[in-house]
């Protein structure tokens, strides 16, 4: 039986994944962990026990403690809080990582997951359909931290065997978790500014293009790449996930479709820059051969969805 630890439950995308993975290995096997109290579904669907990933000692310990065999790695300052705190931002995302890599060398996990992000890809980077392969540089704190990790994670597997995945994610769209400092968080924001106040002030400009995803085919992508095949995986970096590009003008209208007296207004601030280094559009076929990486949800189905769900959370 996988006992599974889950680090950084309480975020945006370890809260659902916490309980997707409860759904499939049951919900005494799953052990949900962070800095700070989790959503209560994720408190009470299983155990949770607040838990530093930093205090390498604390986390070998609960390891050992409750013989976890697999670890999801979440927990990260994200891109526009690390360019306000970048030295705090890299020691944080850069040990842990490290600490839990090394765990896994130590104590012989079968399976570690870590996010990656279109981060990583900077403004040398081909914008339109980028490649799995290709020049990087990025330019802020997150994303040099983020491709720091990938080669750390392919080091651990090529040195020591250890069986690590990643994914490079878009930007992830979610109705159950607040934006948590993220420069695609404008792709979250509008639909709750959009219930509440039938306006929105967007922090990009009208047609900055970049590649999001909704949270249901993040979580499928994320779980179908863990359960996959050791011997088919490719790539020990970081795969490469495309879901949709669309702009903050795209977004807006297909809001209005629902919402026709919604208004958009835009204030550009210090993320349009991040978002000018990112990719407009993603070439995933190298996930799509490798796993069978495949997406449900279109600009038009999650908006719908996304309306729907966050007026009923915004009515309780």
């Amino acid at each position: 039986m996988e006992k599974i630890l889950v680090i950084g439950s309480a975020g945006q995308i370890g809260s659902e994944l916490t309980i997707a993975l409860r759904k499939n290995y049951g919900e005494e096997n799953v052990f949900a962990t962070d800095i700070k109290q989790a959503p209560k579904d994720v408190v009470e669907g299983g155990p949770f026990q607040i838990l530093d990933v930093m205090n390498e000692k604390n986390l070998i310990h609960f390891v050992i403690r409750n013989k976890i065999t697999q670890v999801y790695h979440l927990a990260a300052v994200l891109s526009g809080n690390a360019e306000k705190l970048p030295l705090q931002a890299w020691d944080i995302n850069m040990r842990s990582v490290l600490n839990v890599l090394d765990l896994g060398r130590e104590i012989g996990l079968k399976k570690i997951f870590w996010p990656s992000s279109i981060a990583v890809f900077g403004p040398t980077t081909p914008r339109v359909n980028t490649p799995q392969l290709t020049v990087m540089e990025p330019s802020t704190v997150y994303g040099i931290s983020k491709q720091a990790g990938e080669r750390w994670c392919e080091y651990y597997f090529n040195k020591y065997g250890l069986d690590v995945r990643s994914i490079r994610y878009p930007g992830l769209i979610s109705y159950k978790t607040e934006a948590g400092g993220g420069t695609t968080d404008y792709a979250v924001e509008i639909f709750f500014d959009a219930v509440k106040n039938k306006k929105y002030e967007c922090f990009l400009k009208e047609d900055a293009s970049l590649p999001m995803m909704f949270m249901p085919d993040a979580i499928d992508s994320t779980i179908k790449l863990m359960e996959a095949d050791a011997d088919k995986l490719t790539i020990r970096s970081s795969y490469n996930l495309g879901g949709i590009s669309f702009n903050p003008a795209e977004i807006a209208a297909e809001v209005k479709k629902h919402i026709p007296d919604f208004q958009i207004t835009y204030k550009p601030d210090f993320r349009q820059k991040i978002a000018e280094s990112w990719p407009a559009s993603i070439d995933d076929s190298v996930a799509r051969k490798d796993w069978d990486c495949k997406y449900e949800y279109d600009l038009p189905k999650m908006t719908k969805v996304m309306l729907e769900e966050v007026s009923k959370k915004l009515n309780k």
